[in-house]
C-alpha cells in the first residue's frame, strides 16, 4: 500500500503566546483535517509526536487531542517519542497503520512548547537525547555533544569553519521566505563566520550561528492510500519510507560519519528505485551546522570528507544542484522537537504542490526528507513525489 500526504497545517515557530501543548494541538490539528477536505468524523487514527522530557508536567498528550477534535472519542490515538525524530516516528506510526489496512485516513500531530522553560533545563532535558553515561558532563549539553563532533571532523578533515558559516547563512537567506520561519533575516557570510558579542562561540568550534532554535510550534498531516488520494485535492505520494537505528553512545562509532543516516539514505533510495540527482531538492535536520555537513557525505551528495564543497561552492543554495533545506531549515525555521519531522513533511509537500509561495523553487518534483534524533541515533529518511 501506497501512503500519500493529502493535507497538512503549520504554526509559525518561535516564542508563541500559546500556554501549552493542547493550545498547539488545536491551531493545527482540525486545521489539516479541513484542508485535506474531509471531515473529522472521518479520521480513522491519530498518532501524535511530542518529546517533552520535562518541558510539561504534563504528559500522555495523545489523549489532549481530543479536545480540539472530539471526533476521534473512542479512535486510537498513541503518542509517539524519539528524540528529535520524535515527529517522523509519529509519522511511521500512521504509515504502518494504513499499510496494515486499520485505517482509510490518519492524522499526524507534531507540537513542542520550549520557550517557557528556563535555559539551563532546556539544556538538561535535552541531553535526555545523548549517552549520559559518557555524555551528560559536556560542558554546553547538547551543543557541546555536537561540538565535539565537529571538533573530531576539523581534526580528520581540517578547519571547516567557512563551510559551516556558509551553511548558517544558506539557511538564514532561506528563511526570509518562510512564513513560519521563527527568524527571517539574512544574517550574512560575514556574520555568521566571525566570533562576535551577538555571535559567540557555544561549543568551540560552534558558535551561536551554528545552533538551531529553542521554539515553540506545531504541524499536522493527512495520510491517506494512493486510490483514495487520487480523488482528492492535491497528493504527495511516499516512494519510500525508511528508519534507521545506530548505537547512542558517540564513544562506539565513528560519529563524524552518520553511518546510520547514510544507511537510512542508501534504503530510501534504493526502495524508490531512485538516485540522489533525481531528487529536485532535500530537507535535511540541520540541528547543527557540522550535522548539515556531514549529511551531505551520508546523502551521497559529495564523498567523504568534502562536505564543504558543497557548501562552499553552492551546490545547495536555492538555485544549485541540489537546494537543501529551501525553507530554511532548523537553523532559521526553529526546532519544536515534536514538530520537527512533521514540519519538514509538510514543507517538502508545498513545495511539490507548487503552493510554497515565496519559497517555491522553479522545479520540484521529487523530494528527500532526512530527520534525525540524537547524534545520527534514530535516522528517518522520507522519498516523496506528487502525485499526478
Amino acid at each position: 500500500m501506497t501512503a500519500c500526504i493529502v493535507g497538512w497545517a503549520h504554526t509559525p515557530f518561535g516564542k508563541l503566546d500559546d500556554p501549552d501543548i493542547e493550545s498547539l494541538f488545536g491551531r493545527v490539528a482540525r486545521a489539516a483535517i479541513e484542508d485535506a477536505g474531509i471531515g473529522a468524523a472521518e479520521v480513522d487514527g491519530a498518532f501524535v509526536g511530542v518529546f517533552n522530557g520535562g518541558f510539561s508536567k504534563q504528559d500522555f498528550f495523545a489523549s489532549l487531542l481530543l479536545q480540539s477534535v472530539p471526533e476521534l472519542r473512542f479512535k486510537p490515538t498513541t503518542r509517539y517519542e524519539n528524540a528529535c525524530a520524535t515527529g517522523s516516528a509519529a509519522l511511521h506510526g500512521a504509515l504502518d497503520f494504513l499499510a496494515a489496512g486499520r485505517g482509510r485516513f490518519a492524522l499526524v500531530v507534531g507540537a513542542e512548547k520550549m520557550t517557557a522553560t528556563p535555559g539551563p533545563q532546556i539544556g538538561d532535558i535535552l541531553l535526555g537525547a545523548s549517552y549520559r553515561k559518557d555524555e551528560g558532563d559536556i560542558p554546553a549539553g547538547f551543543a557541546g555533544v555536537f561540538g565535539r563532533i565537529a571538533e573530531s571532523y576539523f581534526q580528520r578533515h581540517g578547519d571547516q569553519s567557512d563551510a559551516l558559516a556558509a551553511i548558517a547563512a544558506k539557511n538564514h537567506r532561506n528563511g526570509v521566505a518562510n512564513p513560519y520561519a521563527q527568524m527571517r533575516k539574512d544574517l550574512g557570510f560575514a556574520f555568521c563566520r566571525a566570533e562576535s558579542e551577538k555571535n559567540p562561540f557555544v561549543a568551540p568550534p560552534l558558535k551561536r550561528t551554528d545552533c538551531s532554535l529553542v521554539s515553540d510550534g506545531a504541524a499536522a498531516l493527512i495520510l491517506t492510500d494512493e486510490e483514495t488520494a487520487k480523488s482528492m485535492g492535491k497528493a504527495v505520494r511516499f516512494r519510500a519510507a525508511v528508519q534507521t537505528t545506530d548505537l547512542m553512545p558517540i564513544a562506539q562509532r565513528d560519529v563524524i560519519r552518520f553511518e546510520g543516516a547514510r544507511a537510512a539514505w542508501g534504503q530510501a533510495l534504493d526502495r524508490a528505485g531512485l538516485a540522489l540527482s533525481d531528487l529536485s531538492f532535500v530537507e535535511t535536520h540541520d540541528c547543527f551546522t557540522v550535522a548539515e555537513l556531514i549529511e551531505y557525505e551520508a546523502m551521497g551528495l559529495v564523498p567523504e570528507g568534502q562536505g564543504a564543497r558543497a557548501a562552499l561552492e553552492g551546490w545547495t543554495a536555492k538555485d544549485g544542484r541540489l537546494p537543501v533545506n529551501p525553507s530554511g531549515g532548523l537553523k532559521s525555521k526553529g526546532h519544536p522537537i515534536g514538530a520537527t519531522g512533521v514540519s519538514m513533511h509538510v514543507l517538502a509537500a508545498m513545495q511539490l504542490t507548487g503552493t510554497a509561495g515565496d519559497m517555491q523553487l522553479p522545479k520540484a518534483d521529487r523530494a528527500g526528507v532526512f530527520n534525525m534524533g540524537g547524534a545520527a541515533v534514530a535516522n528517518y529518511c522520507s522519498i516523496l513525489e506528487r502525485v499526478g
